[in-house]
């Protein structure tokens, strides 16, 4: 079977990504460089479509650059145990939830600051004078 030769603009329909998101993982070694025509232009293969789905999945699931290298690593070994992807899974799991736990922290400190806001003139406003004043929490 004979592999295709796409331009970037084939490549970035076909995967979802945009062309400078091509570029840019290019740049850090994300993507392997492709062929080149004598013209110098980009011919990139089928493989590549692969691995930038690969990527822009990890990336919607909020996995690290860094992560999503190790993963595609572990994904071109398949008879090597899942335990490492696993790891990786479980430690960004943990990521998440402790974000969500801050993001509910801030949700109920802006809550609380927009009820006591009595909407008249910006000198009562209790919303501006909450980010005039530190807390506690930020000078410890």
């Amino acid at each position: 079977m004979q592999q295709q030769k796409l331009a970037i603009g084939v490549l970035s329909q076909q995967s979802g990504c945009n062309i400078q998101t091509i570029r840019h993982y290019e740049s850090i070694g994300l993507l392997p460089p492709p062929k080149r025509t004598d013209g110098n232009h980009r011919l990139y293969s089928d493989y590549h479509i692969n691995l930038l789905v690969f990527i822009r999945r990890g990336r919607e699931l909020g996995f690290s650059i860094e992560d999503i290298r190790e993963l595609f690593e572990l994904s071109e070994n398949p008879d090597a145990s899942c335990e490492k992807a696993s790891a990786i899974a479980k430690r960004h799991l943990e990521k998440i939830k402790k974000d969500k736990a801050s993001l509910s922290a801030l949700e109920k400190e802006l809550s609380a600051m927009i009820n006591a806001c009595p909407n008249e003139k910006n000198a009562t406003c209790s919303i501006i004078e909450a980010l005039c004043t530190e807390t506690t929490k930020e000078r410890t």
